[in-house]
């Protein structure tokens, strides 16, 4: 994408990074990766606007391509048409960092492992092993 730049790529992270999207093509990129990121993005608009929130919906095919936003301290969503996006920066905390499927899997595994750990001291204690 035009000029990205590059916040913490080393965690995986879009965190901290903000795109400059050269083409209707970046941009449609660039919101998808948005749409994806569990954090709060802000957008630059071409009025010098800038507004943040979290953007739950987009729709690149549309006759006029936008997206919808849920911005901070409004109750209703905004739409944005695409023509209007000059910028897309991950501002927000990225919440999904580091709860991959793994990290999932793991930790379960050692609930299970420790709740056998009880049930086995449990039955010992009461003699039954």
């Amino acid at each position: 994408m035009g000029n990205p730049k590059v916040g913490n790529p080393a965690n995986g992270s879009l965190e901290g990074r903000t795109f400059w999207p050269v083409d209707l093509s970046e941009l449609i990129q660039a919101v998808d990766k948005a749409f994806d990121y569990r954090g709060d993005v802000t957008l630059e608009l071409r009025s010098g606007e800038r507004v943040k929130g979290y953007i739950f919906n987009r729709n690149a095919e549309a006759t006029l391509p936008h997206l919808q936003m849920y911005l901070m301290g409004q109750a209703a969503p905004r739409l944005i048409p695409y023509s209007e996006i000059v910028t897309v920066s991950f501002t927000g905390e990225d919440t999904a960092l580091g709860k991959s499927w793994e990290s999932w899997v793991k930790k379960k595994e050692s609930e299970r492992k420790a709740q056998a750990v009880r049930v086995e001291a449990d039955a010992r204690a009461r003699g039954h092993l």
